[in-house]
């Protein structure tokens, strides 16, 4: 029997988080962006693009996707994957909605293969 643990955590509410925008969270050492989409879907990605590091937070949220402010390299927003002929993952964290509070689950992260 396997157990489901989850370590859900807090960090804000919806409003927190802009629409087509990002904030940012640290975990240890990791730092995770929260996006918030323009119909209101939120997502969490490590705030490393898989190119050169560049701060997704900072870029442009489109389509399920942000595109980075550095090399314009297009990261889906739900597996972290480069999307196009770019290849690489950054890590991606389950994202839950309660009454408009934003929970990340920091037990798990997804790295799109």
């Amino acid at each position: 029997m396997t157990a489901d643990i989850r370590k859900w955590v807090h960090i804000g509410t919806l409003e927190d988080v802009p629409r087509e925008g990002a904030r940012c969270v640290k975990n240890g050492d990791m730092t995770i962006a929260v996006f918030r989409t323009a119909k209101d879907d939120v997502f969490a990605l490590e705030d490393k693009c898989p190119h050169k590091n560049g701060p997704l937070s900072q870029g442009i949220v489109h389509d399920g996707c942000v595109t980075c402010p550095l090399h314009n390299w297009v990261i889906s927003l739900e597996t972290g994957a480069a999307q196009g002929a770019d290849e690489g993952h950054t890590a991606a964290f389950p994202v839950r909605l309660e009454d408009g509070q934003i929970l990340i689950d920091l037990s798990y992260s997804h790295e799109a293969v």
